[in-house]
Order: structure tokens, then sequence, then C-alpha cells
């Protein structure tokens, strides 16, 4: 039970960005209350123990950093670090009837000699670092606003100051992009992925939504490097959890938030413990939901439905498996991204055979492996024998396909996802995977439905709804925050510069309130 009636600021949600908000907040001096239904804070960026009895402590959910600024782990001494992965990503495909694949890090002159040797020559190479180094000079553009406020499309485009890279990202289709500078199709689908990863399109979808995808991938950082949270992605949320409370938050969880009413200038949220229904006033309600879960708070109109296109899968393995492309050793080749039908025709196919109501023939994921890059979240005795854990994403799975049976849908497309890994391995996944303590394969899969059941997400959005360009619009206000009511603020990934575990919308709301 909090010990006010009152405070400057409630929070609606105890997800990594109603953590930002609370800290920023209280320590501006703002008494603040933090309200989240669950037992724990962390939302979909928390690490836990999936399997009985085995001392794996996965980030479930949400699994790599790129988008949280460094401005933020400053400003709130955060104790979090990341480690960066020594390969980017490695892509298994067959040539002229033999195993290859294309590995892209381990130095210069590594990354060039894989692409001359899967395409023939130095062209796409040399194509992918310029591609790339025009992607980070928008970067390191784009990315420093992500905390100002909003601004206007011309003033973003005069920032970037490069009319071919604002085309190209922000005007056109992104797959227009890619198959003008790229011949390769496997070449193009690695590029293309990052325009999919929890979004439903094409490569060529007018509306956009594979770009603005694409942008927030590229940009992290000012660099657009994906990096690995040690101590896994719970480590971040514990830190912020920390620091909020250090500054004079007050966390309360199994508090669910059913009501907000508010006039502009004060509000109250009524909220539902195990044992009872109660009232708080505030100055400022912070919500960090979806826009769906914000208007049945204050009783607006449902926005447009969300729709998410992911598979989540986590594995705990007894080791790595070997390889059918023997040029590569599996401890390289899993330490980045590790991409499965991929390719630029693979990705169309299965997009137009979900969009067409189908699983996907061969459907296409990307792989991670946390423990190469950060062994400490196994126990000691895992990682004296060697284990080493697999997340799984796969894409073009949007939450329509899972509607009529989730259970027997997730467990066919389990079964066809991992067939496509295998096509590429020397031996099975399956005869490489740990059991729990039930003498159960140590493997979970979550599809859309799930997630949405699980974490509110609406459709199982990871995005909350399709991503925004970051800059103002009619209706967006100063920060991306706002809403139309003036004390009530979205501090979700669906704010304007939302999506990812990034922070900023916690941050951003936070200013909004404070004035600054």
């Amino acid at each position: 039970m909090p010990p006010r009636d009152r405070y400057d600021a409630v929070i609606v949600g105890g997800g990594h960005n109603g953590l930002v908000a609370a800290a920023y907040l209280a320590r501006a001096g703002r008494t603040v209350l933090l309200l989240e239904r669950l037992s724990g804070t962390g939302g979909a960026a928390v690490s836990s123990r999936p399997f009985a009895g085995v001392d794996a402590r996965l980030s479930r959910y949400s699994y790599l950093v790129s988008l949280l600024p460094r401005k933020i782990v400053r400003d709130l001494d955060l104790d979090f670090r990341v480690r960066t992965r020594t390969i980017s990503s490695y892509t298994p495909t067959v040539r002229d009837g033999r195993p290859a694949g294309l590995l892209v890090g381990g130095g210069e002159a590594r990354t060039r000699d894989a692409f001359e040797r899967l395409t023939g020559g130095p062209r796409e190479y040399e194509a992918w670092r310029e591609f790339y180094a025009m992607t980070g000079r928008v970067a390191e553009q784009v990315f420093p606003t992500l905390t100002e406020p909003l601004p206007t499309r011309e003033t973003l485009r005069e920032r970037v100051g490069d009319e071919a890279a604002w085309r190209a990202l922000f005007e056109e289709p992104i797959g227009a992009a890619i198959e003008e500078w790229f011949h390769d199709d496997l070449v193009r689908g690695v590029v293309l992925t990052d325009a999919l990863i929890g979004t439903f399109a094409d490569a060529h979808d007018p509306s956009l939504r594979q770009n603005r995808c694409f942008l927030y991938h590229v940009i992290g950082g000012g660099t657009g490097d994906w990096n690995v949270p040690v101590g896994g992605m719970g480590a971040l949320t514990g830190a912020l959890a920390n620091a909020a409370r250090a500054a004079g938050a007050e966390l309360a969880t199994d508090h669910e938030a059913v009501r907000i009413d508010a006039d502009g200038q004060s509000a109250e949220v009524t909220y539902r413990t195990p044992e009872r229904e109660a009232t708080v006033a505030a100055r400022h309600v912070l919500v960090n939901a979806s826009p769906q879960e914000l208007a049945a708070l204050v009783g607006d109109a449902p926005p447009a439905p969300a729709e998410g296109a992911q598979m989540k899968v986590n594995m705990l393995l007894e080791r790595l498996p070997r390889l059918r492309d023997t040029s590569v050793d599996p401890h390289e080749a899993f330490a980045g991204t590790f991409h499965i039908g991929e390719g630029y025709g693979e990705l169309a196919t299965a997009y137009a055979e979900a969009a067409a109501g189908k699983l996907p023939a061969a459907p296409p994921s990307e792989i991670y492996c946390h423990s190469l890059t950060d062994p400490g979240i196994l126990g000691p005795e895992l990682v004296e024998r060697g284990c080493q854990t697999l997340t799984l994403f796969g894409l073009h799975t949007p939450a329509r396909l899972f509607a009529g049976d989730n259970d027997a849908v997730r467990a066919e497309l389990l079964k066809s996802t991992l067939a496509q890994l295998d096509a590429h391995l020397a031996e099975p996944l399956a005869d490489c995977l740990a059991t729990d303590a039930e003498g159960r394969p140590c493997i979970e899969a979550k599809t859309p439905l799930d997630l949405e059941r699980d974490l509110r997400l609406p459709g199982g959005n990871i995005f909350h709804r399709d991503l925004a360009f970051p800059y103002a619009r009619e209706g967006t206000g100063r920060w991306g925050v706002e809403t139309r009511h003036a004390n009530v603020l979205l501090c979700g990934a669906g704010a304007v510069r939302g999506g990812g575990v990034s922070g900023i919308p916690g941050h951003n709301a936070a200013m909004a309130v404070l004035g600054e």
C-alpha cells in the first residue's frame, strides 16, 4: 500500500521505460509512485531461469542493446555494461552444391575475403562498406536527436545533410536502395533483415514501415552496433530499479492500474491489488504501456489494432552444433547474428506466403548466442560442461496465423524453423539440446499471441504499434510522448521514438514533465 495518497507523478507500468522515467523524476525532487501489475519490474527486458532446475539466466524476451543512449546510463549512474560481439553475422548457404557462408566480422581483411569467396569478386564488399558508411553518417546525425525535443522533418533532413541517403532511408522503400547497391541475393537478404525484425512488411511496402524499422536498427549509439548486456537484460532493469529507488521513487508491484481520470491539471489513478482497490492522486500520469492500454485506462476510443510478426525461441545446448560449412568454427558463427533462410528471395517468398494466410514453408530466422560473449549468465557447472544458450527470432509469422490454434501452429512452426537450421548443420540440433531437471529438452517458444498474453503487447507487437520516423508531425507534441490529456503522457514503446530497449520514451516523458 503506497504511503501517500498524492504524488507529483504516478507511472503506470514498470518496464524499462517506466523505470527510466521514475529515476529521472525522483532525482529531480519529484514524488513518484510506480505501479506494476506483475510481481516484479522489468517488463519485456528481464532475465529469468525458464528451465526447471537449470542455472541459466536468459534474457527471455529482449536480448541485445543498441538504442540505449550512454547519456541515460551516465545521467542515472547506472551500474550497467555491455560487451561488443567479435563477429557481426554469419549466414550459411549452398553455392554450386557445396556448403558455404558469409562471415562478417573478425577484421576487415577477413570480411573482405569472405565476401569475395562467396560472390566471386570485390564488388559486393565495396558496396557493403560504402552502404554502411552512409548509414553510419546518418546514425551520427540522427541518434543524438532522440533525446532532444522532436525536430521537424525539414530540420532532420538538413541535419542528415545527404539527399541520396535521405531518399533511400526516409522516402523510398528500402528495397529500392538494397537492389541498387547490391547484386548478390544473399547479401541483399542480410541487409534487408534489419528492416523486418518485429515488422511484417515487404521490401517494397509503400507504407515504409520497413524503412522505419531499418532506421532504428542502424542508428543505435550513433554507430548501429548491437551489443550484449553483461548479466543479461535483467541487469539493465535491475540497475534502473535500483536507481529509481535510490532517488526516492516508490515501486509498487502487484498493483494494477485499472482507470485514469484526468482533467489536464490533476489526475486520479485507480489501481487494484490482490487484496483491494484504491485510488491515488497525481499531477502527472506517465503510462508505460501500449497505446491500446492507454486508451482503455482513460476511456478513449482504441487506436488501430497492432500485430506482431515474430516467434521467439529460447534454448540451452550442451554444445554448439557442428556446421556443414567447415570453413568456420561454430563458436565464431554463432557469436554474432546467425541468419537462416534470409536470402532476399527467401524473405520475399516467406512474406508472400504469410500475407496469404499460410505459414512460410521455409520460415526465416536469426539466432544469437549470448553466452559466447557473456558466459556469466550460466552457472559454473554449465560453463564447465561447455553449455551455451541460443535465442532464435523468427520473422514473417504474423499473429493472424496463430488465431485458430495457437498451440498447434506454434509446434508446427517450431518444427519447420528448426528444420531450416538443421539443413545447415552437420548434426541435428535436437542432439545438442540440454535437458532440465525433469528430463525435458531445454527449449521454449513464444508466438505473438503468447507475448500478448504474457506481456500485454498488442497483437504481440514488440514495438506496441508501427514505428514512426523520429520527427514531428501533426499531433506528436514537443517530445513525442504527449496525449490529448495534457497531464497524461505515453512513456512506452508506442511513443514517437519508442520501440526496442532504449529508455528513450521514459527519458522524454520525464523531460516533458520537467519542462526541459
